[in-house]
């Protein structure tokens, strides 16, 4: 029997934590734990080394980590991959197969993002096609994606009109994070500025920062 989704109450904001290329299945569990445990609210699966078979394996265990946190866990890319292992959700890009295809295979409470790289008009045919959320980015430099396309910070503001979850993804730091925030990103999608860093769950709660009105911030 499938596990139950645990998208049913999905966070309105926050870190949306996107795995890296991790061929060490116990480290990736491990680290992943740590930003669950530290209040990510997404995460996404995304491993471009692996091979199906491994692919599949991580997915697997990942899946009930996610869910003892309360944590959606969305796959990368693949949405076959997500429907066998009865996953959250999938993140599609511009290559990735049709949105309407994973939407009929995902079914109707499934997260289904879209990357729409640098234009509104991409976003606004996702919705129309059933999308959950919208990507933009890269906002800024980016480790991951070193050539990526770039956006402006005023695609989040114009996205607004498309009444979904707005996703900022490229080059974030907790010290840019909060001008995305504040132009209308609902979540900050980071890879390296979480895993990469020498304690995940630190990074996390700095990320959760740029959620929080200056005017509530402890003193430094």
């Amino acid at each position: 029997m499938n596990p139950p989704r645990t998208s049913r109450s999905r966070p309105s904001s926050g870190l949306y934590a996107i795995t890296p290329d991790e061929a060490d299945t116990q480290r990736l569990l491990e680290r992943v734990g740590l930003v669950l445990q530290a209040g990510a609210a997404w995460l996404q699966y995304r491993n471009k080394l692996a091979d199906a078979e491994h692919r599949l394996l991580q997915a697997r265990l990942l899946q009930p980590l996610c869910a003892r946190h309360g944590v959606p866990l969305i796959i990368n890319d693949d949405w076959r991959l997500a429907a066998t292992i009865h996953a959250d959700g999938a993140h599609l890009g511009e290559n990735d197969g049709e949105l309407a295809a994973a939407r009929a295979a995902l079914g109707g409470d499934a997260i289904i993002g879209a990357s729409c790289y640098d234009r509104i008009e991409l976003a606004r045919d996702a919705v129309a096609a059933g999308a959950s959320y919208v990507a933009f980015g890269a906002f800024f430099p980016s480790p991951t994606k070193p050539h990526a396309r770039v956006a402006r910070p005023a695609l989040l503001t114009e996205a607004a009109m498309l009444g979904v979850p707005r996703v900022a993804i490229g080059g974030i730091t907790p010290d840019n994070g909060r001008a995305l925030v504040d132009a209308g990103a609902d979540l900050l999608a980071v890879i390296s500025g979480v895993f990469s860093a020498p304690d995940p769950a630190s990074a996390t709660r700095a990320y959760l920062s740029c959620f929080t009105p200056p005017t509530d911030r402890a003193p430094a």
